[in-house]
This record gives C-alpha cells, structure tokens and sequence, in this order.
C-alpha cells in the first residue's frame, strides 16, 4: 500500500515540526500559483478561472501519490502551450467547445500516465535527452513570451505559434500600441524583476497583482482603454465527465502522447534536482507517473486542463521548508477558498499584469549555463540542441517535439551502430594494458594485436565489429599471430553478435591467427557456450581474467615442444 500511496510513509509519523515547515511552504507556494496559474490559464487559450480549476484537485491528488515531497504540481507554461498547439487548430481558444476539448486533453493525458507507471514504463523518458529539452525549453519559452507582447502593450493581433508573424503583426499595428497599457505592461515586468534581485523571500507576481488591482479600482484607468480580467466566476469547479469524440480523440492522441513524455520529463527533472538535497524518502519515476497521471485524470474530472510539476514552485517550496506532501495539500486548500470567496477580488486585474507574469516566468526557463556549458563541452549535443530550438522556433511545437525525438533517437543509434575502439599496448613493466593513443608508453609486440570493444556486440554494430578489427589486423602485417579481444567492454551479446565473432575467428584460423578473449562477462560466455561454434576445448581461450593471462598463455602453447623419441 505504501508503494502505491506513498502519504502512508509520511503520514503516520506526521508531527508539528513538518506541519510547520508544510504550513509555512503551503500558504507561500498557494499565494503564488493564484495568479500564476490564471495567466498560465490564458497560455492555454482557457479563461483564466481554470487555471484555479487545475490548481485544485492535482495539487490534492500529488500531495496523496507522488513520492517528491517538495514538488509543485499545476499549470506550467510549456505544457500550456502544447495545450493550445494542440487544441487551437479544432476549436476558437476561449470558446466553450475547446475548454471541452482542454479537458478531454487532460483526460488522454492522464490515462496514458498511468499507465506508463503501472506498466512501469518510465524509462521511456530517457530517449528525450537533455540536450533536446534544453532546446526545446528555450525556444517554447521564447514562443510563450512573444506571444504575451499584445496583452503587454495593448495591440489586438491574430493568435500564432510563430515568432515572426507576431513581430511582423506588432510592426504592422505599431500605432495602435496603447501607452497606458504598456506603460502599466513593462512596469509590472520591470518591479517583478526589481523584487527577485532585492527582496527575494517576497512573491513579485502576488505584489504586482495587489498594485495592478489597485491602481485601476482607484483611478478607473479600465475606463481609459485597459485591458481588465472582468468577471472571475466563484465556487469550486463541478464533477463533470469529458465530452468524448472519437474523432476529437484521435486527433489529440498525437499531442497527448507529447504532453506526457514532456510534461513527466521536466516534473522528474524537477524532483530529482530537488532530491538530491533530501535523502529521506526514496523518489520513484514510475511512481511519479502513476502520481502524474491521476493528478491529470481526476482534475479532468472537475474542468482542468493538462499539468505537470513547475521548477519556480517547486524550488519556493522546498525554500519554504517543505517537508512532506502536506504543503501540496494546503496550497490546494488556500486555491479552494480563493474560488470560493476572493474570485470577485480579481476583477480590476490588468491582462497586462498577467503577460508580464507570464513573460518574466519563462525567460527564466532559457538555461544560458546548459547552453554554454554543451557548446564548450560536447559539440554534438550542442548541435541537437541548436537544432531542436530552430525547428520549434520557425515551424511549431509539434514539430519541434518530433525533431527532439528523432535526434535523441539518431544519437542513440549512431552511438550504437559505431561505439568506440581502443587498440591496447602494456605499460613497461606491468600487466596492465592501456589505450596506445592515451598513454604514450605503451607499447606492443609486432604478433600480437590487443583491441577493446566498449559496447554491446549486437546485431547494429556487428559489421563495424568487424570491419575495425580487420583494419587493425591489416595494420599490424603478417607477422601477427595473436589477436586478443579486451570484451570488458561487452555486457551483452545477441545472435548476429555471435556469428559476426565466429566468422571473424574463422577468417583468423585462415591465416594461422588465434583469437583469444579476456574479462569475458558471465551472461556473454553462457551464451557463447550454448551457441554451435565454442565447445568445451575452447573453454580456456574465452575464460581470461586478463588481457596479460591470454598472451601469457599464448606464448606458453607456442614454447611448448612436442617430445621426440630415441
């Protein structure tokens, strides 16, 4: 039961000191996904009293399920996005039909979670790598912000994904720009700033909020042209089932899936950053998604729309002294009475206000260190991150996904199909043999060719298995007579991987070669012997502890004379 409900590890020991600190963390991260939360709303063409909605009951459900006792669970940008990406091309964002299909969406995303975790499935995650969520981020960030500019300064342009049309949309319509509103626009961005450099403990959105609410209820400047929220509906959301539309369905699928695999792999990466300063509970991927899923699967069922777990909450969280699932659960209590009897609190709130939110939240997710750091350290992934981020800044969120995917997958395969080589000479002196291109005293024998395979020996590289040995042998002339194959490297090994050895034993035995192989793995050798080309005289030649045992003992076979009689 624990496994499954982890807030039975916790909860039994429950005391003072962690309601505290769970307290303190609650009403901080609660204050702060009130109108974070409303403005991630408007990201995803939802009116922004379902951003409370989604704030609700997901943040209930973690706080019972996830096994991240620190985590912040709601609306986050880039899945706001991938919602209106995916939604906006079926039905007008704000319309009644497309928060249907909103929280349909929600509904497939949270099934599709759960069962990735019951089926424990969240190794699948990993074939989105880093690098691709790096570029990703940043430029789904950089989407996000640009298409916050009209609410910033007043202008009325058309909805799109593309940095450019909404560049060329605001050059057009440049005289429309409202001075109150921008004035009120990069004011609220410039104190958000202001307060995170200054007066860090204190919510800059929640301060920006209060004097937005403020100024326009006291001057009426809502009168002169700026923009309000109006009307904020009260009350917590209704239990309701998903409209379902097989034909909705099946187009959502595509962007569902997406939804998932990313909204998991930035929760994930969020917790486990954040784990690594707790070691008190034990944190489960698999467990996670079951946490994910149902936090999806149940806000469907009471109007919200898609969430994962936000970094900016999160961190306040845990800075707040979080100590269990209790904060997650008193931050959804302060969201329920905030629907309950602060809604009409909100109606002076300048849409300004909230794109400055929006806009000031997401340049923090374009990761400058990561991008720097993959440039100096590993250009190849530099360049799966600089392609991700153009394809999803010139040509949309889907097909930014896709790329992603299919680069991390190509790197995966390349990897694989040509992993790398280390021809091997003895240190003088010892029995250690090492990698001749990195220690400049090894050396070898002219009949003996040492080589060690790092990978898997498998049907994807059992060609260049080949081909690089026989380039060796090729190098090394005819006075070789001895190969032997340093297979610490090879923890596994399939059929092509076995034909491929034999054959090239067999090409060896042709020209008065022996093959010998050291630190042969257990599960390698059991095969091996199972298959028709090693019997039990080939036992020794597979069994060296040590590449220095398999030439000790080639030569001890070469010495050895045979007796002649008187």
């Amino acid at each position: 039961m624990k496994r499954f409900f982890p807030i039975l590890t916790w909860l039994p020991g429950y005391g003072s000191g962690m309601f505290r600190g769970d307290l303190a963390a609650g009403l901080t991260v609660g204050v702060m996904l009130i109108p974070q939360a409303m403005a991630y709303a408007l990201i995803a063409g939802m009116p922004p009293v379902y951003g409370l909605y989604a704030a609700l009951v997901p943040l209930l459900l973690y706080g019972i399920l996830g096994t991240s006792r620190q985590l912040g669970v709601g609306p986050v940008a880039v899945v706001s996005l991938l919602v209106v990406a995916g939604v906006a091309d079926l039905a007008e964002p704000g319309s009644t039909e497309y928060v249907q299909l909103a929280i349909l969406l929600a509904f497939m995303v949270g099934v599709i979670q759960l069962l990735m975790g019951l089926l424990r499935m969240g190794f699948l995650v990993n074939f989105l790598s880093h690098p691709v969520i790096t570029g990703f981020t940043a430029a789904t960030a950089l989407i996000i912000a640009f298409s916050q500019l009209h609410h910033l300064l007043g202008v009325s342009i058309e909805s799109t994904k593309h940095i450019h049309s909404v560049l060329f949309q605001l050059f057009e319509k440049r005289a429309e720009i409202h001075p109150g509103t921008a004035l009120f626009g990069i004011g609220a961005v410039a104190l958000i700033y202001a307060i995170r450099k200054w007066l860090r403990r204190i919510p800059g959105a929640l301060v920006v909020v209060v004097v937005g609410i403020v100024l326009v209820a006291v001057t009426g400047w809502d009168q002169r042209g700026i923009q309000v929220m109006g009307e904020v509906p009260s009350g917590l959301p209704s239990f309701a089932l998903p409209l379902f539309d097989m034909d909705a369905v099946y187009r959502l699928l595509p962007m569902a899936f997406a939804i998932s695999l990313v909204g998991f792999m930035e929760s994930i990466a969020v917790a486990k950053s954040i784990h690594a300063r707790h070691r008190d509970y034990r944190l489960d991927a698999n467990q996670e998604l079951v946490a994910l899923g149902s936090a999806n699967l149940g806000g469907s069922l009471f109007q919200a729309f898609p969430v994962t777990g936000g970094f900016s909450r999160s961190a306040v969280n845990d800075q707040a002294g979080a100590k269990t699932g209790m904060a997650s659960i008193i931050s959804a209590l302060l969201i329920g009475l905030t629907l309950l009897f602060l809604t009409p609190l909100f109606y002076y709130l300048p849409n300004a206000v909230l794109g400055a939110i929006i806009i000031t939240a997401v340049i923090g997710l374009i990761d400058t260190k990561e991008i720097r750091f993959l440039w100096n350290t590993q250009k190849e992934d530099f360049a799966m991150m600089a392609i991700t981020f153009l394809v999803t800044l010139l040509l949309g969120i889907e097909e930014g996904i896709l790329t992603g995917v299919v680069a991390s997958l190509g790197v995966v395969i390349f990897h694989s199909s040509k992993p790398h080589v280390a021809r091997l000479g003895q240190l003088p002196g010892t029995r250690v043999y090492r990698n001749l291109y990195r220690f400049d005293d090894a050396t070898e024998r002219k009949d003996v060719l040492v080589f060690r395979y790092d990978a898997p020996l498998f049907y994807a590289n059992a060609d260049h298995f080949k081909e690089t040995a026989e380039s060796f042998i090729a190098q090394k002339g005819p006075e070789l007579k001895l190969v032997v194959l340093d297979a610490s490297g090879i923890n596994s090994i399939d059929t092509t991987g076995i034909h491929a050895l034999a054959s090239f034993e067999n090409e060896l035995r042709g020209n008065g070669i022996q093959l010998r192989m050291s630190a042969v793995h257990g599960p390698v050798r059991d095969l091996l012997r199972k298959s028709k080309y090693y019997k039990s005289e080939d036992e020794e030649r597979l069994s060296h502890m040590e590449v220095h045992d398999a030439v000790a003992a080639f030569d001890q076979h070469r010495d050895r004379k045979p007796q002649v009689g008187n």
